[in-house]
């Protein structure tokens, strides 16, 4: 099967670890994926492939489906030691009331500091369709997979300052699973849907951690799910649901939010970069750039999915031009080579979470899918949809927004990431633009600027210095400490 340029960089912008996505679409008739994709053969080459293009359910699983409900276990991956005995380490399914069958998995990691004051955080990886796992193991999770798959304790782990939680989703992602792919979502009002329900059970699971502070973080195509959940949440708290949700914040890491803006900064980057010319990107622009912006313009003002994969299509011309001018460059960061197809290697992860005895502490059945084609494919019509819409309203309800990037980023760079922040119609907007920026001084490393912060009321943007698309692996303690200042009010 022959891949458009197009379609192997459209997964550059959207996947969390991918660099190229089959053109091929699951029909919801249940026809065969064609397993010589060029998703399949990247996930192969980065050892994280699945059985299946999604979770389904095959045969007995370890928890039972009581639709509405959580069911939760306590587990350890370490040694029973005086170090470990006494964690409050959870993992659990909660069943999908909407889709028979269809559970949603996740990791629950209590504060290694004090769980009872200390704020719960939510994180959404992106994709769509990738699973919490690359970022609880190789970003800020409380563990870090060593070279022999033993686990080694993250020293920046987000759980030193927060309750943290992983979550696999939308369902079929990860170790969630689905019995029917008809059931997976389309569009953000049946993700941010599943997610609200999930965290009204989780916390009914969990009282004691009602009256903490509530933020929801998250990375790349998060930059879609965060606006959308938080709108949901802070809608629903303005009536009487059964437990209010003490949302305070939301922060997205490197994410795509308002494609109509961010697409026009990629040769703008690409040239401070010295990725092209300012010739080639005089000619880029010229010629593509009017399109795009059309293309954009009329997924968000009329929808539809024909229009939105035309903006798709449209607008990676941009990114097509600029990479076959700048040859084989690692679109997650800059400085590096890229080696291999899929430019990192997590290949340890799948190692490790395939490992039987892992498998029977978590109680999954199913082999670890890492990224779904089939989620991937069914959200495919939402990726260029804008979802900044919903976030002045948060910040004139006093939430606070963070938008972090790492500065080496080319696919989710942070000149369009600051520029769609600049662009927020809200009260602050004029003084947010005026603000000339003040350096983020970090205590304890190597370096004593760990960014270029902005800020006016509940707004904040950090230019994170040193690091690529992948902030908290790159720059871990730069990411903890801004995190923790953040929440405290200090950033």
């Amino acid at each position: 099967m022959v891949v458009s340029k197009t379609s192997m960089s459209l997964l550059l912008l959207f996947i969390l670890f991918s660099s190229s996505y089959a053109t091929s679409r699951t029909t919801h008739n249940n026809q065969q994926i064609q397993k010589t994709s060029a998703f399949e053969k990247l996930v192969r080459s980065f050892n994280l492939s699945p059985k299946d293009p999604v979770n389904l359910i095959h045969g007995n699983q370890s928890f039972d489906y009581f639709p509405g409900k959580i069911v939760e276990k306590k587990f350890s991956f370490l040694s029973n030691t005086n170090e470990t005995e006494n964690l409050n380490h959870h993992f659990g399914y909660y069943s999908i009331p909407r889709a028979l069958g269809a559970r949603m998995f996740y990791f629950f990691f209590e504060s290694r500091d004090t769980p009872k004051d200390d704020p719960v955080v939510i994180w959404l990886t992106g994709g769509p369709g990738c699973g919490s796992e690359l970022a609880l193991f190789y970003e800020n999770g409380p563990f870090h997979i060593a070279d022999d798959l033993s686990l080694v304790w993250n020293q920046y782990g987000w759980d030193k300052a927060s309750n943290i939680l992983f979550v696999d989703q939308p369902i079929g992602t990860g170790f969630s699973v689905v019995n029917d792919v008809n059931d997976i979502p389309h569009n953000e009002t049946v993700v941010s849907d599943d997610l609200y329900v999930f965290l009204q059970s989780f916390f009914e699971e969990h009282p004691e951690f009602v009256k903490n502070d509530f933020y929801i973080t998250g990375e790349s195509y998060a930059g879609h799910y965060i606006p959308a959940l938080a709108s949901r949440i802070h809608q629903e708290n303005k009536g009487n649901p059964k437990i209010h949700i003490n949302l305070k914040g939301i922060a997205i890491g490197n994410g795509i939010t308002n494609p109509r803006i961010q697409y026009l900064f990629y040769t703008q980057f690409a040239e401070d970069n010295h990725l092209i010319t300012p010739g080639e990107r005089k000619d880029i622009d010229d010629e593509l750039y009017e399109g795009c912006t059309e293309a954009t313009y009329n997924c968000d003002t009329q929808g539809g999915d024909q229009n939105c994969l035309l903006a798709r299509d449209k607008c990676e011309a941009i990114v097509n031009k600029i990479m076959s001018i700048a040859g084989d460059i690692n679109v997650y960061d800059i400085r590096k080579k890229c080696i291999g197809e899929m430019c990192y290697d997590f290949s340890k992860l799948e190692k490790f979470l395939n490992n039987h005895e892992v498998r029977g502490i978590i109680g999954v059945a199913n082999e670890f899918v890492s990224c779904s084609r089939v989620v991937y494919d069914a959200m495919r019509a939402d990726l260029m949809k804008s979802f900044h819409l919903g976030i002045p309203e948060l910040l004139e309800d006093g939430i606070k927004v963070l938008i972090y990037a790492g500065e080496f980023d080319f696919i989710c760079n942070w000149l369009g990431n600051y520029n769609w922040v600049s662009f927020l119609q809200w009260s602050g907007q004029k003084q947010f633009k005026e603000f000339k920026g003040v350096p983020f001084l970090v205590d304890g490393t190597d370096i004593s600027e760990g960014g270029m912060l902005y800020t006016f009321g509940p707004l904040y943007f950090l230019k994170v210095y040193g690091a690529g698309h992948m902030v908290p692996m790159d720059q871990p303690d730069v990411a903890l400490q801004m995190l923790t200042a953040w929440m405290k009010g200090q950033l």
